[in-house]
């Protein structure tokens, strides 16, 4: 069975969510080449334990929140509040997408490098040049915001990758990633905007347990499918 236009949309919700977790898994620290900034955000990261924080998603112009955990070194999970229900978890094996409206499930098993280790930061810093967007320097997050960030912009060198381009804005005193806006050869836009970071609150893996609603429609191995 076909997934309908609006499940492909959620469908690469979920994919952008596991470039996220790639983003949101390890970054770093110290001001001089942005490879450098990129890894020191990177090694800051590696050293939670666990952390949650609220983003804020837009995938085009279609808003979504939810609340985000991960725990080290391979678990995330976010439960949206809108829309309401709609949850995304991975294990360290399997991917889960669950879709409310449709009452659908998605899954997939883990192949490869998992994308919240620092094995899958390091593809990503393979596959992507980074430079800074707007210099070293702490620029406003946005036109009129007093908030201040470091930018950076990750472009791919190749073809293949599922995301032509990926911008990255870091709080430059806690080195905390604050939005992330991911752009598809498409021409798609996925914005994270992350806030309320809790980090080292002691999470445990039953966290990350889900247990699929009955009567869903499942689809395996969806990446890859039709």
């Amino acid at each position: 069975m076909k997934l309908s236009i609006k499940r492909f949309m959620k469908k690469g919700l979920c994919i952008a969510a596991m470039a996220m977790s790639c983003g949101i898994s390890a970054f770093a620290q110290g001001i001089t080449t942005a490879n450098e900034f990129f890894k020191a955000v990177s090694d800051k990261y590696a050293t939670f334990k666990d952390y949650q924080a609220v983003v804020d998603i837009k995938i085009g112009n279609t808003p979504m929140a939810a609340n985000v955990l991960y725990l080290a070194p391979d678990k995330m999970r976010m439960d949206f509040s809108n829309p309401a229900q709609q949850t995304i978890v991975y294990d360290g094996k399997k991917l889960i997408c669950y879709l409310p409206e449709s009452a659908s499930v998605l899954t997939q098993d883990s192949t490869g490098a998992n994308p919240t280790t620092s094995e899958g930061l390091s593809l990503l810093r393979r596959y992507y040049t980074v430079s800074y967007e707007k210099g070293q320097e702490a620029v406003a997050l946005e036109d009129g915001s007093d908030e201040m960030v470091i930018k950076l912009i990750l472009w791919r060198r190749t073809g293949s990758e599922s995301f032509r381009n990926i911008k990255m804005a870091i709080d430059p005193d806690t080195k905390l990633i604050r939005r992330i806006i991911a752009t598809t050869p498409g021409g798609v836009v996925y914005q994270f905007d992350f806030r309320g970071y809790e980090i080292n609150q002691g999470l445990t893996p039953k966290r990350f347990e889900y247990d699929i609603p009955s009567g869903a429609n499942n689809y395996d191995n969806f990446l890859f499918s039709e």
